[in-house]
């Protein structure tokens, strides 16, 4: 599979590497041995590197231990997730709002040691409603988050993934959870996480690195590769996930450069 990529110099010249998790560097609990190697030879190169993942149904404490186990060694500092995101704003734009989160145990108990104000279902009314993506799901959650969106709750998401790649196939992500809702309500949730320049202007308070000196890594053209597209990003559509190369031509958004891993990715830069 050969693509017509613009010049690999590009790619040498970034600073800062960011890397969307399942689908890019592992799929569920199988590590892609080659995109170890990649980031290996990227760190002994003097490259930074952020591990972003939608998937918020986790925290920085689970993924730091998975990628350790998984080989890619870590620092706390370079893991963030579209429920980073969400939490940040939550603290810093709303901050004192009562908030129902349709989220893991994890997610809640993180919301809830940062400080924002998270209630149950039991009470009438709350300012804000927040749906991710939640492997916990019940109808009394959506039932609740349908009431309080009703009832003039904003209305928040942390991410519009649909579904969630595993070894074994597709689940349903954030966003059929959000759809769910909007089909009920008929109120469309402000969305964090990538594609959307909230998520952006996060990793550049972050790292300190311009957006111009930055590239990203994924396997979504909706969420990766837009967020690029929209904030003068350069980005790398990988293969190993959700997008195929049919899904290309039909496809408005369009990455700066297509490769089917990271593999090739890897010798391009450093072999050639």
């Amino acid at each position: 599979m050969i693509f017509q990529n613009p010049d690999i110099s590009i790619l040498r010249d970034k600073e800062l590497f960011i890397f969307d998790m399942d689908g890019t560097i592992y799929l569920g609990g199988k590590v892609f041995g080659f995109a170890v190697d990649f980031i290996d030879r990227l760190r002994e190169n003097g490259k930074k590197i952020l591990f972003f993942t939608n998937n918020a149904s986790h925290t920085t404490p689970y993924y730091l231990n998975k990628l350790n186990a998984l080989g890619f060694a870590p620092k706390r500092e370079e893991i963030m997730t579209s429920g980073d995101v969400t939490k940040v704003f939550l603290k810093r734009r709303r901050k004192g709002k009562s908030v129902y989160l349709v989220g893991t145990d994890e997610l809640v108990e993180d919301f809830y040691n940062s400080g924002v104000r998270l209630f149950s279902g039991d009470v009438d009314s709350v300012d804000i409603v927040v749906t991710s993506f939640d492997t916990s799901l019940t109808y009394e959650k959506l039932s609740n988050a349908c009431r309080f969106v009703r009832g003039g709750a904003e209305y928040l998401s942390t991410h519009p993934d649909f579904n969630c790649p595993t070894e074994d196939g597709f689940i349903p992500d954030s966003g059929a959870i959000a759809a769910f809702v909007t089909a009920s309500t008929g109120k469309t949730p402000t969305y964090f996480g990538k594609p959307y320049v909230e998520t952006l202007d996060m990793i550049c308070e972050a790292t300190g690195v311009s957006k111009e000196k930055m590239c990203i890594f994924g396997d979504r053209l909706y969420t990766d590769i837009a967020l690029g597209a929209a904030n003068g990003v350069t980005s790398v559509l990988v293969l190993t996930g959700e997008t195929k190369a049919e899904d290309l031509d039909a496809s408005t958004v369009k990455p700066a450069f297509v490769f089917p891993s990271l593999a090739e990715v890897d010798k391009e830069m450093f072999d050639k």
